[in-house]
């Protein structure tokens, strides 16, 4: 069986898969957002990518835009003329991986937006208070106890990994509620 590669193994090739990423999401990408993909994605190493980004801001591939208060990299024509031209050099694992590495950052940064949760101490342990929201009211605000603020952050976690389908489940079970029945058999 054949090993797939797991990085990139040249600074040319993590260029282009960058370029080929900043075209794809077509929108101005801040420099943190952009290196916390390429860390999640398991695709680049930090060397190759810090030489890469000098030399597409050197090249003038990219260009480093401030747009409200914080840096953020563009692609330039060039820049978009060599992903559209070059990509098919990088293996389509690389280019799925960090692709999917970005649409998964992205959603995660819609569904903190859309939910709060914040983890007050109590006497006798946390209280999270989550609030999931839509575009322009609150959907749900529940109030969950936890014994500990560890067992707390692992709930907050959870529910920020799919506040859609928590909502979904907290609403179907309330609906299919139904009163206790006594056993009579006892």
């Amino acid at each position: 069986m054949e090993e797939i590669n797991t990085e990139l193994s040249s600074a040319h090739d993590v260029k282009i898969l960058l370029c080929y990423l900043l075209d794809k999401l077509n929108r101005p990408v801040s420099e943190k957002q952009l290196y916390e993909i390429v860390l999640d994605s398991r695709v680049i190493n930090y060397f190759y990518y810090t030489e890469s980004i000098e030399a597409l801001l050197e090249n003038g591939s990219i260009s480093k835009q401030n747009i409200n208060d914080v840096d953020c990299f563009v692609l330039e024509e060039k820049g978009r003329m060599g992903a559209t031209y070059f990509n098919e050099y990088i293996p389509y694992h690389f280019r799925r991986r960090i692709l999917k590495a970005a649409l998964m950052f992205y959603a995660k940064l819609r569904r903190e937006s859309e939910t709060e949760i914040t983890i007050t101490n109590t006497h006798n342990g946390c209280e999270l208070n989550c609030i999931i929201k839509d575009t322009s009211y609150d959907l749900m605000r529940i109030s969950i106890y936890a014994p500990d603020r560890d067992q707390a952050e692992v709930i907050k976690e959870k529910i920020l990994l799919n506040p859609a389908e928590f909502y979904t489940k907290v609403i179907t079970y309330a609906l299919n509620n139904r009163e206790e029945e006594p056993d009579v058999n006892v």
